[in-house]
């Protein structure tokens, strides 16, 4: 079994690449046609394994639970456990990041202004996420058949 400091170092320097990558992406177009696929469904299927071997390492060790506040920190009081939640931000915050870049330059969007975008989700995923459909719905190149 990998320790949990370890497979936490590993997929934070592995996802630090694929963001680098889907980001230069946005200015050398032919890379595209790996980098999507690459950023958003193999990277991330690869998190969605090592979380849940995460977080088999981590559950029945130390209980805790999602009930409440008090058993949610009792759980990631667990390294295994802790691991696996940041595995899943990583995961689901590389894959939103592909999907605002993939659809956003489908739609029109300037590059540079994914970009801020993409910065933003990947240090905190759900403020991108606000920031990418503010950028698409003011510059009106966000709409509801774009999101489809």
């Amino acid at each position: 079994m990998v320790s949990a400091p370890a497979l936490f170092s590993a997929c934070n320097a592995i996802a630090l690449a694929a963001w680098l990558v889907l980001a230069l992406s946005l200015f050398v177009p032919r890379m595209r046609p790996w980098t999507f696929p690459l950023t958003g469904l193999v990277l991330p299927g690869l998190f969605a394994l090592a979380y849940c071997g995460a977080l088999a390492a981590g559950l029945g060790s130390g209980g805790g639970g999602f009930g409440s506040i008090e058993e949610v920190r009792t759980l990631f009081a667990n390294d295994h456990a802790l691991t696996a939640g940041w595995i899943h931000y990583l995961a689901f915050d590389l894959f939103v990041g592909t999907w605002i870049a993939r659809k956003f330059l489908a739609a029109g969007v300037p590059p540079f202004l994914i970009l801020p975008c993409l910065a933003l989700t990947f240090l905190v995923g759900p403020a991108g996420l606000l920031l990418a459909l503010i950028v698409g719905l003011s510059t009106g190149r966000l709409n509801r058949e774009a999101l489809t």
